[in-house]
């Protein structure tokens, strides 16, 4: 059973996490990224000229919201692509809070696992820049 801190956080923190994450989503679902100055810009993009593994991200998750899995695709596909990890990375960390012995995290976040995406990013960010997309 988790500590009461534990659970107070979780009774009090995860609905106010939850507003959050709703209140981002409908303002990522109402504005545009592309158009609007609200959003920031990449400092990267806009010191070097070249594209960081993260740019596009915005741009990416208003399409999503917006149900245009292509154009996400075209903004930013490292995104859309680690998505589902990073939806199964959340769902173990559920998991693991309430069942402490289990080996999901060591597989999860292995190290063999955390450098293998870290390779992939790099090989985007290079890729991106070098081929245009």
């Amino acid at each position: 059973m988790p500590h009461p801190t534990r659970r107070r956080l979780i009774l009090f923190g995860l609905p106010l996490l939850m507003v959050g994450i709703a209140a981002l989503t409908i303002v990522y679902y109402r504005v545009s990224p592309a158009t609007s100055i609200f959003f920031p810009k990449c400092a990267f993009l806009m010191l070097t000229g070249l594209k960081c593994p993260g740019c596009g991200s915005q741009r990416a998750v208003h399409a999503l919201l917006h149900a245009d899995i292509a154009s996400a695709f075209l903004h930013n596909a490292l995104l859309v692509v680690s998505l589902p990890y990073l939806a199964l990375l959340i769902g173990a960390r559920f998991y693991i809070y309430f069942h402490p012995a289990s080996t999901l995290r060591s597989t999860l976040e292995s190290p063999f696992l955390i450098r293998t995406y870290f390779t992939i990013a790099i090989a985007f960010w290079i890729a991106r820049n070098v081929f245009g997309f």
